[in-house]
């Protein structure tokens, strides 16, 4: 029997995670898996690495960027915040002359990519370890970890937190609801599902989060609607209500100094928990570059950095910092996204969803 990701993600929070010391060159250490140093020979004469859709306030990608620089001096990193749909266009577009080294994105834009033929196998380090479901049988995906929908909320602007998608609708929260895009984000695709399992949904019956979307438009509730994350908006004040991942409104009650001024709340229906993938780019400029980042956030290391970010890994026997895994509460009402199924339902969520909020 396939374990679901939610349950195997949820068991890595038994065991505390043992300080990481991160971060040491990597000719000056021993190697985090075999052929690591030859790798970055390799990869120290492309001399750089490309990552699409690493946004670095998203899933702790500022701390690995750091700690992969560290440790690999002689390898550069560049970036972008494109939102997984847009990434995988922008494969598409340059499939003849490849700009990317790796792309990043919710996992059903990952199954969009393979079947666009813009990505290439390739099994890093710990693959094996990986369950089924969190893993394209060639590679040419993998799980790096999984997020939760939640209500990340800035009390100062509101009153009385909401603990529900019923209560999102209520007059209290006019011009107050802040979300991504489903047709551009991975985030706004994961919210939907998240909105149908608690509106009578299921994976094959995205309907009722569509039309729950649809309610909340005409309630005058929703702020705007974003293309990219805006951690830094909210962070700023500028943001009433949220819809997000757990991740990033721990990160903001934790980390960036807000405290008690942020609630982060997982709506007590239902939510969803999403797999993020990563793939090698087919092509890509810097391919010995693109294995090395892809071995390093799958060692021990680099997963122990996504948990130090409230990111649960997907490489089983990583553990969650026990600060963390405290402040991560039990929430059986969250259930697991089935990406092959969710890649199917991205057209009718493109279209319904603009049917949806149209005046």
């Amino acid at each position: 029997m396939k374990t679901s990701p939610l349950a195997y993600v949820a068991a890595l929070a038994i065991v505390a995670l043992p300080a990481l010391g991160f971060a040491q060159t990597v000719k000056d250490s021993p190697e985090l898996y075999a052929g690591e140093k030859t790798l970055y020979e390799a990869a120290a004469k492309e001399g750089l690495v490309v990552s699409f859709d690493t946004g670095p306030t998203w899933a702790n990608w500022a701390a690995q960027f750091a700690a992969f620089k560290k440790r690999y001096p002689e390898v550069e990193m560049t970036y972008n915040d494109l939102g997984s749909a847009a990434t995988v266009v922008a494969l598409e577009k340059a499939k003849n002359r490849p700009q990317a080294d790796t792309a990043y994105y919710f996992a059903a834009s990952a199954v969009d990519a393979v079947n666009k033929g813009v990505v290439a196998p390739f099994k890093p380090v710990n693959f094996e370890k990986l369950p089924d479901v969190f893993r394209h049988p060639d590679g040419q995906w993998f799980t790096i970890h999984s997020l939760t929908i939640a209500f990340v909320v800035n009390k100062k602007l509101v009153k009385d937190v909401p603990q529900s998608w019923a209560d999102l609708l209520k007059s209290d929260y006019k011009n107050s609801v802040v979300y991504l895009d489903p047709r551009s984000a991975g985030i706004g695709q994961v919210m939907t599902f998240a909105a149908a399992f608690a509106n009578g949904g299921t994976m094959e019956n995205v309907q009722p989060g569509l039309d729950y979307l649809g309610k909340l438009h005409k309630a005058g509730n929703v702020l705007r609607v974003l293309g990219t994350t805006p951690y830094a908006q909210f962070v700023k004040g500028e943001i009433p209500i949220w819809i997000a991942y757990e991740n990033d409104g721990l990160k903001a009650k934790y980390t960036d100094g807000l405290g008690d001024d942020v609630a982060v709340v997982i709506p007590k229906e239902a939510s969803a928990a999403a797999p993020y993938g990563i793939s090698l780019v087919k092509n890509g400029p810097n391919p010995n570059a693109g294995k090395l980042w892809l071995n390093f956030i799958m060692t021990e290391m680099g997963q122990g950095i996504f948990a130090q970010g409230f990111v649960r890994p997907s490489v089983p026997g990583v553990a969650l910092p026990a600060n963390v895994a405290d402040r991560l509460p039990a929430a059986p009402q969250v259930k697991p996204l089935d990406v092959i199924k969710a890649a199917a339902k991205k057209t009718e969520i493109d279209a319904g969803y603009a049917k949806a909020v149209a005046n």
